[in-house]
């Protein structure tokens, strides 16, 4: 184990602006994988095969990376001091998706602290990733001890609340591990209690078939009649398990300036986006990861927000 490469790393994602470093042994995620099964039987993932398709890599980094024997795994604070539009003509846009595209920029940054490691220990090999591969992120940044798993599933932070980016370098080098932390959640169920369609099915599980953020990105097709009346204006992913999180009351502001959003990404006019035409989509969007949904998916939860509104309205009545 080289102690004084973790230290001369962790000083270096520092200076790239990552807010907290871990490091954690390259080794089979038994009990993680355990419940990444369990919860794949249960049907939780939806649509989303590509989870059960790389099921096994996600448990075992040996089959990402040959020899591996460390996983660098990084947090990056995304948190902008603004708040949601409140307003029935107004789309709510999740926050990681307000400024640019996240993978992009963590892209970015781990490439260099790749380079680095490379620099300070030649030969060594790696391979990074930030959501995109067959990497459990979250079950790294508990072993890392970057931080815990809440009850709404999303890592909290001591220092940061859960408003973090995760990504992973695994490499062949041997590195000290960290000392992951406890769990800070106590008896707390803000999250499992707020959820607008109870999706937390029980503490640190989420059946995304009835989350937003799923409904709203990744599920293909019309939502169902009864998530509509819960929308509450979310057209692209949702805050609200994380809005109600105590840990979230020591979120820092961000130093990231591409994580600042215009207003018109962050809280479109539902009519603006009803005339959206491809061409206007992918020049507004372009940059952001609200391209994922595709102007069709727009299209659908903004139909389903102004469905839901007017069934609303009909009830009132």
């Amino acid at each position: 184990m080289d102690g004084d490469l973790s230290q001369q790393i962790t000083r270096k994602a520092t200076q790239l602006g990552f807010c907290s470093i871990g490091f954690a042994k390259a080794e089979e995620l038994e009990s993680e994988g355990a419940r990444l099964r369990e919860w794949l039987r249960r049907g939780f993932q939806g649509t989303m095969e590509w989870m059960r398709k790389g099921e096994a890599k996600r448990r075992n980094p040996e089959l990402v990376l040959e020899g591996a024997r460390s996983v660098i795994s990084v947090a990056y604070n995304y948190y902008v001091e603004v708040q949601h539009v409140e307003r029935p003509d107004t789309g709510k846009i999740s926050r990681y998706a307000w400024g640019e595209d996240y993978h992009h920029i963590l892209e970015e940054k781990l490439d260099h602290l790749q380079e680095f490691v490379r620099e300070i220990s030649p030969g060594a090999r790696c391979r990074r990733y930030v959501d995109t591969g067959p990497a459990m992120d979250k079950a790294w940044a508990v072993r890392s001890g970057i931080g815990w798993l809440g009850k709404h599933t999303n890592v909290i932070t001591r220092e940061y609340g859960s408003w973090v980016f995760l990504g992973e370098i695994i490499t062949d080098l041997a590195l000290d591990a960290s000392e992951p932390i406890g769990d800070f959640c106590g008896t707390c169920t803000a999250c499992i209690s707020a959820c607008p369609t109870g999706a937390i099915v029980e503490p640190y599980v989420i059946d995304s078939r009835r989350c937003i953020s799923y409904l709203t990105i990744e599920h293909k097709g019309e939502m169902s009649r009864e998530y509509l009346p819960n929308l509450q204006n979310w057209i692209y992913g949702c805050d609200v398990c994380q809005d109600v999180c105590p840990w979230n009351s020591f979120r820092k502001e961000t130093n990231e300036v591409r994580f600042v959003p215009a207003t018109h990404i962050r809280a479109p006019l539902l009519t603006d986006l009803e005339r959206m035409t491809q061409e206007e989509f992918s020049r507004v969007y372009r940059k952001t990861a609200i391209k994922r949904t595709k102007l069709s998916g727009m299209r659908r939860n903004v139909r389903s927000v102004i469905e839901a509104q007017r069934d609303e309205s009909h009830r009132v009545q």
